[in-house]
């Protein structure tokens, strides 16, 4: 029952907001506490999961499994690589409540659409029937929809439905592909839907050959949609309208979670279900990774808003995320769980950063501010430690995860590795040039010299970014413990399926190396 709890937790406190009457002020303050407390709460049963979890056991743990409706099932479970989602999102919540402290329009209706959205995420990542998984999945669509349409910015509409049509139409193909493996299999278990064997018989489309079978067919299905939601280039322009019209919250929870819904469903189903299909398509997946390094740091680049900066920042570092995986290897496969993770701390921060600013001044233009260290040594100084974690610096969790995912992809193409390494370079300088322009040098725009330093609750929300920053940046197996083994069994028939293609499996290369 302890998934089922941490899942339905903030929905019971959602319920608890809809019995609030009234909007006077003391109802919205109630409406803030009633939110803070639920995620407060969920994140510590969370912690029950993590207290209870084997690390070295790669299996599902925490197993629900009931009878749901027409022969469905209700089946909850984790393991090495679900557990850490699970708990980024717990961690995040309540500091994207807090950040939403001083929202006045439709309070009680806007913390319902994010506790409703906490129970949504979680779904995804403990749901272990393909039923429930694409409901959680998709459901999280319309709180998210909801926030960027109603509490978004002057385009909020367009951004939204942008957001929504992009993201649903995707999923129409996985949703096509999940009829025909019930068709073969019989079933909606995903752990019975990993051992299934789908055909991998070469069959003609339209007088080509599609190798791989139906294997490779079911996987560009999901890809479809999984690609989508990263997002990855060239289906990732969605993301940077969704990230400036959003509210900071929004924006918050989009690039530290809602990102990695995409991510790890390639885990969960691309590389363990299908195989073949994932080592047929993978020349594909890692160039066109290493394009989007390239293009989202170079778009990056010459943005005047900072919010769309870091948004090309993320479609950036998620081309290091699907490279780790599809490289299928541990180290690659390490590196793009701990790359998502540290993304989720780091970009979250990045949003709240301009936030911060955005609530005094009303304006993301770069061009606007300058000199904030005179004004707001604080502010400056966390912007900096966020900076350097974009970067990649070591010290911070950035370095690690884009370390493990280039060392993954390595051993399996080192011209991708080669093409991507210039985005860590271009990387340097869209975070430098951003925090040169608004930090420092003098004051020059006069409006800015009342701007005050973060409050107390702002510095409140940064601490815990910070220490995870830096904790995972010099502790990296915190991660990497709890992720091996799970992510070591998954690739096993990953491993078969390059051997039956002719080629050596990485595991077996590197093993092979430290031996002599």
């Amino acid at each position: 029952m302890l998934l089922s709890l941490v899942t339905f937790l903030p929905t019971l406190g959602a319920l608890a907001l809809l019995l609030l009457r009234g909007d006077d002020a003391a109802s919205r303050r109630n409406a803030k506490w009633i939110a803070f407390a639920t995620t407060v709460i969920t994140f510590v049963a969370s912690l029950f999961i993590l207290g209870r979890f084997d690390a070295a056991n790669p299996g599902f743990q925490l197993v629900e499994d009931r009878e749901w409706l027409l022969g469905l099932r209700y089946k909850l479970g984790v393991d090495g690589i679900s557990v850490l989602f699970v708990l980024l999102t717990t961690f995040l919540m309540p500091l994207v409540i807090a950040s939403a402290w001083d929202v006045e329009h439709r309070l009680k209706e806007y913390m319902i659409a994010f506790l409703l959205l906490e129970t949504l995420m979680i779904g995804v990542f403990v749901a272990l029937d393909l039923v429930l998984f694409y409901l959680f999945f998709e459901g999280s669509l319309i709180p998210m929809f909801l926030i960027i349409g109603i509490w978004g910015g002057s385009n909020r509409i367009y951004a939204a439905f942008k957001f929504f049509l992009y993201t649903f139409l995707g999923s129409l193909f996985m949703l096509v592909a999940m009829v025909v493996m019930f068709a073969q299999a019989g079933t909606t278990d995903i752990p019975t839907l990993m051992a299934f064997d789908f055909s991998t018989a070469p069959f003609n489309i339209l007088n080509i050959q599609v190798v791989g079978g139906l294997q490779t067919m079911l996987f560009i299905a999901f890809f479809a949609s999984f690609a989508v939601k990263m997002p990855m280039w060239p289906v990732h322009t969605w993301l940077p309208d969704a990230h400036v019209q959003a509210p900071t919250a929004g924006s918050v929870v989009l690039a530290a979670i809602l990102l990695k819904m995409g991510g790890y469903g390639f885990l969960r189903f691309s590389l363990p279900m299908f195989p073949v299909g994932s080592e047929v398509m993978a020349p594909l997946v890692l160039w066109l990774s290493a394009i989007a390094v390239v293009y989202g740091s170079l778009v990056a680049l010459v943005q005047t808003d900072m919010k769309k900066l870091v948004a090309y920042s993320s479609v950036a570092h998620m081309g290091f995320v699907t490279m780790g995986i599809f490289a299928a290897n541990q180290q690659g496969v390490d590196g793009a769980v701990f790359q998502m993770l540290s993304h989720g701390f780091i970009s979250g921060a990045l949003f709240l950063i301009v936030g911060v600013i955005y609530d005094r001044m009303h304006t993301r233009e770069i061009a606007a501010y300058g000199g904030l260290m005179n004004r707001m040594p604080a502010y400056a100084a966390v912007f900096l430690l966020f900076t350097m974690g974009n970067v990649g610096l070591p010290g911070t969790s950035g370095f690690v995860g884009e370390f493990l995912t280039m060392a993954g992809t390595f051993q399996v193409n080192t011209w991708v590795v080669a093409v991507a390494c210039t985005g860590v370079i271009l990387s340097a300088s869209y975070a430098l040039w951003l925090y040169r322009r608004v930090a420092l040098g003098p004051l020059v725009n006069t409006a800015l010299r009342g701007i005050t330093d973060m409050t107390g609750r702002e510095k409140a929300i940064f601490a815990p970014l910070v220490v995870m920053t830096i904790l995972l940046g010099v502790y990296p197996s915190l991660v990497t413990d709890i992720v091996g083994p799970a992510a070591e069994a998954m690739l096993v028939p990953v491993h078969e399926a390059q051997a039956a293609f002719g080629v050596e499996p990485q595991v077996a290369q590197v093993e092979e190396g430290a031996a002599e």
